[in-house]
């Protein structure tokens, strides 16, 4: 038995470091120049519709940036791919992705402090319809994920411990949303997903054949460019940004994920019926990964 590896390739044309076509067109030269230069200026981070970017979401719509004085513009991607390649490319500041990513991209020569560590997790859900129960039984069957992440070595983990009889093959489905759709209509036998996508997911009796918190595993991490930190004003409202992200933290503990059933509509598309299954979920102040978790992510 071996796992194969297929990508699907989607055309997806990106603005990654600036605004569409149409909003371009629309702006005066002036706005434009005052326009680059706000963002410029900007703390960037990178985001994704999932919950572990939720205190972010929370602290950016709530004004805890704009009370502390620092000026956050939040970059919204459905893939973590998307993530890094703006920070690559020094787009961006920061970004939430996963050590897995995160260490194949300092390998590849983008130096990354890791800021924080976060609650995310992910589920191996299989597709109710293609009677798959137990890991094993994933033969001649396809997975969706994406490759050099957490879910690559998620996915990678579960084949190799289970040994299915026949061949698996990994599908390289990048965008998150997208995959979760994939999952209801029945075009994927199994995937991995983090929340809210999991829940999702669940709602509608896939089964879970594994839980990455199961196995010790927090891969969840925000990261900021180590060369866009040596500027002191990037310092400056670094700290600033871990303050407001704290005390978002603390607002989401102290009255849970139900109170923001707004902001988690707006920013991961999830609807009423989904966020009121949702987990209660714990969001810990910024403190950096455990020396395991990225050692476990150098090797993946």
């Amino acid at each position: 038995m071996k796992s194969v590896l297929i990508t699907i390739t989607t055309v997806i044309v990106l603005a990654s470091c600036g605004q569409s076509y149409g909003e371009k067109q629309r702006l005066s030269k002036a706005e434009k120049e005052q326009h680059r230069k706000e963002d410029s200026l900007s703390m960037k981070v990178a985001v994704l519709p999932t919950l572990d970017c939720l205190p972010i979401y929370l602290a950016n719509d709530y004004r805890m940036f704009d009370t502390l004085n620092v000026d956050v513009h939040l970059k919204r991607f459905n893939a973590q791919i998307d993530c890094d390649t703006a920070l690559a490319k020094g787009c961006i500041e920061g970004a939430v992705t996963d050590l897995v990513r995160a260490e194949r991209m300092q390998a590849k020569g983008t130096p990354l402090m890791y800021v924080s560590a976060t609650n995310t997790y992910w589920q191996l859900i299989s597709n109710r319809l293609a009677r798959v129960k137990e890991i094993n039984q994933l033969s001649d069957k396809m997975i969706a994920m994406t490759r050099y992440s957490a879910t690559d070595y998620l996915a990678t983990l579960a084949i190799d411990s289970a040994k299915p009889k026949y061949d698996v093959y990994r599908i390289q489905i990048n965008d998150v949303v997208l995959r979760l759709h994939m999952l209801l209509n029945n075009e994927m036998d199994a995937m991995l997903l983090t929340e809210p996508q999991a829940t999702t997911a669940r709602l509608y009796k896939n089964p879970v054949l594994m839980d990455s918190r199961d196995k010790d595993i927090r891969f969840g991490v925000l990261v900021f460019r180590t060369k866009a930190l040596k500027d002191k004003r990037r310092q400056i409202q670094l700290k600033v940004f871990i303050k407001a992200y704290n005390m978002a933290c603390d607002s989401l503990n102290t009255k849970g994920l139900q109170h923001y059933a707004g902001l988690i509509k707006k920013y991961c598309g999830a609807d009423d019926k989904t966020i009121k299954a949702l987990p209660k979920l714990k969001f810990e102040h910024v403190s950096v990964p455990r020396v395991k978790d990225i050692a476990i992510a150098k090797k993946g």
